[in-house]
């Protein structure tokens, strides 16, 4: 389109903005997790999986892995 001698880009303008409030809306909302932080938790390793790696990297003792894995297994019967 035309208009006093330069190109008129009125409606080129309005897709900018729409363009940008996106993209910040966006960055907002994945860069604070998305408003959820129970995301966060499904990541965490589980007790037994901590355990066995502290194990296996020389944290702990055999006998002592065992004491402790006999107590989280106490403590998932005793929540089910």
């Amino acid at each position: 389109m035309y208009y006093e001698g330069s190109y008129f880009m009125g409606g080129m303008h309005w897709i900018w903005w729409i363009f940008w409030v996106a993209l910040v809306g966006s960055i907002v909302f994945y860069g604070w997790g998305g408003g959820s932080s129970d995301r966060r938790r499904d990541h965490r390793e589980s007790p037994l999986a901590v355990l066995k790696w502290r194990l296996a990297n020389g944290d702990i003792s055999v006998e002592e892995y065992e004491q402790r894995k006999l107590r989280l297994d106490g403590d998932a019967s005793e929540k089910n």
